[in-house]
């Protein structure tokens, strides 16, 4: 008897499309918050993420990323990847596929054990809003306060303009581009200030003593 072969479903995988925007500051975080109480949005949640990113072989590239997300200092996670970005009418578009794991520091245990490296590891305070089709996120960075809209391609733009984004003005760069950025700025920062004091202690260094009297 010839056995019923199963077909396993085929995986879903969901398509990303957003655009995201940096703001002045914690003003634009609350006009943000009016405009969206305003617009009939609703708060689904508030909570800190240590972000990993990752690299390794095969399809882990710059284009093809790998990220783990830890929430509110573990144990639960969200494992994401997603594929290379392109832009639609400025709308930034990418296939994701994302995985909760129950134990995000074992997740990142796991993946080190395969041979991945962590390429940056950046945190963030996120406020997550619905409003319509659309997720709108509220977010503080080391280096910034941020806002991003998540939904259908189409309507992306039109959401953002009620919010007072102007679509133009969106950023390409994602979070793990923006954190190495500022994580090379601050080195820089930080060897320039460095340059002035080894330069005087070396110059002290080779004066000649003068001799005791």
């Amino acid at each position: 008897m010839a056995r019923r072969r199963h077909h396993r479903p085929q995986r879903d995988r969901s398509i990303e499309a957003e655009l995201k925007f940096q703001l002045a500051g914690p003003g634009d975080h609350a006009r943000l918050r009016a405009a969206l109480r305003q617009l009939g949005g609703t708060l689904e949640g508030r909570y800190d993420e240590e972000n990993f990113r990752f690299e390794g072989r095969g399809k882990i590239t710059r284009r093809n990323t790998l990220r783990l997300r830890v929430l509110d200092g573990g144990p639960r996670g969200v494992l994401t990847a997603k594929g290379p970005a392109q832009f639609l009418a400025g709308v930034k578009v990418r296939e994701e596929t994302e995985v909760v794991v129950e134990d995000g520091h074992a997740t990142l245990d796991l993946l080190l054990q395969l041979g991945f490296r962590v390429l940056i590891v950046y945190r963030k305070h996120r406020a997550v809003w619905k409003l319509g089709p659309a997720a709108v996120t509220l977010d503080k960075l080391d280096f910034g306060y941020f806002t991003e809209v998540e939904g259908p391609l189409e309507e992306v733009p039109n959401i953002a303009r009620s919010l007072g984004l102007d679509p133009a003005k969106a950023l390409k760069d994602s979070y793990s581009v923006l954190a190495r950025k500022h994580a090379a700025r601050e080195k820089k920062a930080t060897a320039k200030a460095a340059g002035p004091i080894a330069s005087r202690r070396r110059t002290a260094a080779g004066r000649p003593r003068r001799p005791c009297r």
